[in-house]
């Protein structure tokens, strides 16, 4: 069988080689490290975390957990490693950083399907099935590479300037309607209006609330071009009510009157489960976003499944460009996995690389896909990143507002959360994924 080249050895390329590789693929893995280093990167291993050593929760009513547990029954390498290393973090599963990596780097160097190229990709291999898994500091070089695929398409964004999104069922309603402004077309944003007073008290914290740090390796061209709500604020305190909090065309039908302000949110997937603030990009630290946006009375007790964030990232504009098995729509040999592909999250980038590996071996072994359902998380994030319908695509964490909900009733969230992810364990008990 002819090999597959994996390009980029961090989590979700190391996944996808070593999926591959136990269902007998050789691979050829390629890594520009030790010889090359990102700013980020303070090692030689494979799998290397680099600003956290906590992979988030582990427990089933989280969909971070849910996403690991059905890792584990995929026969993921950076699970068995994590699970090997973990040190105590009550729910959350972290893991001992140099330990964790030396282990992934030993198991992945050690198997015998699997073989390692040292040094820097410069050029995408003109023939074969490629994997390209560079994350979000791919090098200038390659991404010139990746570019000259996709011309004439925004196929990269280097700089990742996000609102957060929230759940629709978190919406009070009662002090939300739905209309489009000057009622046009069809009634696509939902309108959360403000008084004079609310407004003001949410204009003074917004002004005071702490932003995130800056990366070293990030600079000012993170705010080119788009200007972080709560800057905006500063400018004066009207200001946002002629920008993202203008009432002009929006009567609320309860006055039959213009609110003072009103915040719109837009649908933000097919299903409308998941809404985006519309104008609200940030780079305010996550707890600030949660203190200060629960003061808009519709979104008081809202759950974010993304804060706002605003720094620098290279991903590809995937829903036009990529399948639900991450491959290049029509240039199929191609694939891309992790963070370039819009999944955002160690955890995430594991999985995009499983379920890319799974369905390459399968097809390499001329098997039907096992195309991954929407009810389990691995389905759902690979049918967020090819949503063509999704118009202005962002990364995001796998939550489970991407997942279909339950048709009926259960009792309080977290029994809600884990009734989805025992459905979604059952779904991918059905599937053949030979592990």
């Amino acid at each position: 069988m002819d090999k597959v080249i994996v390009i980029g050895a961090g989590l979700a390329g190391s996944e996808a080689a070593w999926q591959l590789a136990q269902r007998g693929i050789p691979v050829e893995l390629r890594e520009m490290k030790p010889g090359k280093m990102t700013p980020a990167h303070h090692s030689g291993h494979f799998g290397e975390l680099v600003c956290s050593n906590s992979l988030r929760s582990d427990q089933l009513e989280n969909a971070v957990g849910l996403l690991k547990e059905e890792l584990r029954r995929c026969g993921s390498l950076i699970m068995s490693c994590a699970d090997e290393h973990r040190v105590e973090a009550g729910g959350a599963l972290a893991v001992d950083r140099h330990a964790f990596a030396a282990a992934v780097t030993e198991k992945i160097k050690t198997h015998p399907n699997i073989t390692v190229v040292e040094g820097e990709v410069t050029e995408i291999p003109p023939e074969g099935n490629v994997m390209i898994a560079t994350g979000p500091l791919t090098s200038e070089a390659l991404s010139e590479k990746i570019g000259a695929l996709f011309p004439g398409s925004k196929y990269l964004n280097f700089f990742d300037a996000a609102a957060p999104l929230v759940t629709f069922e978190s919406i009070d309603m009662s002090s939300a309607w739905f209309a489009s402004r000057y009622d046009r077309g069809t009634p696509d944003y939902i309108n959360c209006p403000l008084t004079r007073e609310e407004y003001d008290a949410f204009w003074t914290e917004l002004t005071r609330a702490q932003e995130a740090e800056v990366h070293g390796f990030e600079d000012a061209g993170v705010f080119e071009g788009c200007m972080p709500v709560e800057v905006m604020a500063r400018r004066g305190r009207d200001t946002l009510c002629y920008g993202p909090l203008k009432p002009v065309g929006l009567k609320d039908p309860k006055t039959g009157k213009e609110p003072f302000a009103v915040v719109q949110l837009r649908k933000d997937n097919a299903q409308g489960s998941v809404y985006n603030m519309v104008g609200f990009q940030t780079h305010l630290k996550f707890p600030e976003q949660k203190r200060v946006f629960s003061m808009i009375p519709a979104l008081r007790n809202a759950e974010y499944v993304r804060y706002g964030v605003m720094h620098r990232n290279t991903f590809l504009d995937s829903p036009r460009l990529l399948d639900r098995y991450f491959r290049v729509r029509g240039q199929e040999r191609l694939m891309f996995a992790g963070q370039i592909t819009g999944v955002e999250g160690y955890v995430e980038s594991t999985a995009s690389g499983c379920l890319a590996a799974v369905e390459l071996a399968r097809r390499l072994e001329g098997k039907a896909p096992a195309n991954f359902p929407q009810e389990t998380a691995m389905g759902a994030l690979a049918l967020y990143i090819s949503d063509q319908s999704v118009v202005n695509f962002q990364p995001m964490n796998v939550n489970f507002g991407l997942i279909p909900q339950l048709g009926y009733r259960v009792k309080g969230k977290r029994n809600k959360n884990a009734e989805i992810s025992r459905r979604a364990l059952e779904a991918l008990a059905k599937l053949d994924l030979d592990v």
